[in-house]
């Protein structure tokens, strides 16, 4: 059974929150993971990919408190993974090849940016939603004034105020001015 991102990360937050058989059901699904994960990165014999996916395992089990429940499961999982792999490079005295890594480096720039995104929406989920609308349009999703204007049946002053209001009050927000 292949498991997506949603069910890992409610396994976890069971065992986080007491529910062994939880755990154990997650540690049980991360194990193919980690050695499609291995095999595609670490290019090692059967051993030591089997090696990796133990000291990956035993670290989500021993450091499972410091998952934050409200960020991607995954992301966090391939850290670790990550860190599991360089340390094994690091005790074989082996050079990995820098070509093929290019997927290490998308999937850090992907977890950078899904949390950008999770916090660019808690902020605009502070504002009016007009305000929080225009902002989107116009700012995010690059649509010009004119453009969001008509795209909502707005006026352009209205979407230039919209604007104007909105990051004003975010602007107060992470300043700390509160509002």
């Amino acid at each position: 059974m292949r498991a997506n991102e949603d069910e890992l990360r409610g396994l976890m937050i069971d065992g986080l929150d007491g529910n062994a058989g939880a755990h154990t059901v997650l540690l049980r699904l991360l194990v193919p993971l980690l050695r499609s994960y291995y095999r595609r990165h670490a290019n090692g014999s059967a051993d030591d990919i089997e090696d990796l996916v133990q000291e990956t395992l035993i670290a989500v089990h021993t450091r499972r408190a410091t998952y934050d429940r409200d960020r991607p499961f995954t992301s966090w999982l391939f850290a670790i993974a990550r860190y599991k792999m360089i340390d094994h490079f690091r005790r074989v005295r082996r050079l990995q090849p820098i070509e093929g890594m290019e997927e290490l480096l998308v999937a850090e720039a992907f977890e950078g940016a899904s949390i950008a995104r999770i916090d660019v929406d808690e902020l605009l989920g502070t504002l009016p939603v007009k305000q929080a609308r225009m902002i989107r349009a116009t700012r995010i999703d690059g649509l010009s004034v004119a453009e969001a204007a008509a795209a909502d049946g707005l006026g352009e002053s209205d979407v230039k105020v919209s604007v104007h209001r909105g990051l004003k009050s975010l602007m107060a927000r992470i300043q700390g001015g509160g509002q």
